[in-house]
């Protein structure tokens, strides 16, 4: 009687319609990391976008309410406010994490354009609306765009693109030159309103994106240096910027001028100790300290949670950077990579201006906390921003197969 042969199991990975699926992938390599490996880009990202959305609806009616009766009678009018434009933000948010971030590149030239015709018009007479001795703004009432907020996604989304179709140059000037363009332009545009701090953080979104797209540093150190002494040269020129400047270097030599503003910051800050005087305690939002909801909430963060309270949002900003370059390194394109990057030093640098601004280690350029500060444009520019970073990260390929975009030059 023939013996029956010998069925021999398969050794390999089960064939079946769920272990193909790229969630299983990355499920199988990260299972083999660490906790946080184990954690998807996606989910950490989210989570980090409520804390933030919700921390900073906290902070702006604990610093509103004084300012907010004065402009409009109701301690909660600001508060109001900032909750409409966070909802509107929410929306937007959810809208761009649901489109697909290539879609983007479809609409780059346009977007561009239209926002470079809009830097024009804010300078108008007529047109654009000014406050606080800057015209940054287009619209009337709460419906107010201001379009060197627009800029930074449309920089970020053409340099991206841009880098990703001149993946390996001939000559490093060819994307060197149209990034530094319309990075030159706009910044012009924005300097003329007078937006110093925008101009800066539009300074870091390109670098960054050449630098992650593989731009040999030699060319950008120059470039770098003289951008720098040209930064510097036009501050000191105007009379505004230069008393900026000199009240930074030592705020305290002109604490009734133009020091003011960063010594009462400090002042709030330091009266914070470690757990802070509690919410809704601060003394320096009393007409002390001026834009206590906006650019300087930082400081009332400080005084009424303290130093635990700082070093927590911190915390969270550092965790926003760490998860969005995650997420650049396991986009599944070298457009969503370069594009992940850009958006966010946007927001990590604009962070770390505001702060330290605030703290008084930087020249006061007048721009907000990102998620924190009360603003409209701002906030929700930056939501639709993070809701591409949101799509990006939801299309993150296994662990194992990612690796860091930045591909050294030959040259």
């Amino acid at each position: 009687m023939p013996t029956p042969p010998t069925q021999v199991k398969p050794s390999g990975p089960p064939t079946g319609s769920g272990a193909t699926r790229p969630e299983a992938k990355v499920a199988e390599s990260a299972a083999q990391l660490g906790f946080l490996a184990r954690v998807r880009t996606v989910t950490a990202l989210s989570i980090l976008i409520a804390v933030l959305c919700v921390f900073g609806l906290v902070m702006v009616g604990s610093a509103s309410p004084i300012i907010s009766i004065g402009l409009y009678g109701s301690p909660w009018a600001i508060l109001i406010r900032q909750s409409l434009y966070m909802g509107v933000g929410i929306c937007a948010l959810l809208l761009a994490a649901r489109m697909d971030y290539r879609r983007w590149r479809r609409i780059r030239g346009l977007l561009l354009v239209g926002t470079m015709i809009l830097l024009v018009l804010v300078l108008v007479h007529g047109i654009g609306a000014s406050a606080g001795g800057s015209s940054r703004w287009i619209g009337f009432g709460i419906l107010q765009l201001q379009p060197s907020e627009l800029m930074k996604l449309a920089l970020a989304i053409f340099a991206a693109d841009l880098l990703t179709r001149r993946a390996n140059p001939s000559d490093p000037k060819m994307v060197i030159v149209p990034v530094l363009a319309v990075l030159g332009i706009s910044g012009a545009l924005i300097l003329k309103q007078p937006d110093m701090g925008t101009a800066m953080v539009l300074g870091c979104i390109a670098f960054g994106v050449l630098f992650m797209g593989g731009v040999p540093m030699g060319p950008m150190l120059k470039i770098l240096g003289g951008l720098a002494g040209l930064a510097l040269l036009v501050g000191l020129a105007d009379p505004y910027r230069r008393d900026r400047i000199l009240s930074f270097l030592n705020p305290g030599a002109n604490k009734a001028g133009t020091g003011y503003q960063v010594w009462q910051s400090l002042i709030g800050l330091g009266s914070g100790h470690i757990f802070g005087l509690g919410l809704g305690g601060g003394r320096e939002k009393y007409g002390t300290l001026p834009n206590a909801h906006t650019d300087f909430i930082f400081s009332v963060v400080g005084e009424e949670l303290g130093l635990v309270g700082a070093v927590v949002l911190l915390g969270l900003f550092f965790a926003l950077a760490w998860f969005g370059l995650r997420a650049a390194i396991r986009a599944p394109d070298r457009f969503g990579s370069l594009l992940a990057v850009g958006i966010t030093t946007w927001i990590t640098s604009q962070a770390v201006i505001n702060i330290g601004a605030v703290i008084g280690v930087l020249p006061v350029t007048g721009i907000p906390l990102p998620f924190i500060s009360f603003g409209g444009s701002s906030l929700i520019i930056t939501m639709v921003a993070f809701g591409i970073l949101l799509n990006i990260a939801a299309q993150e390929r296994a662990p194992g197969l990612a690796r860091p975009r930045r591909r050294p030059s030959r040259r």
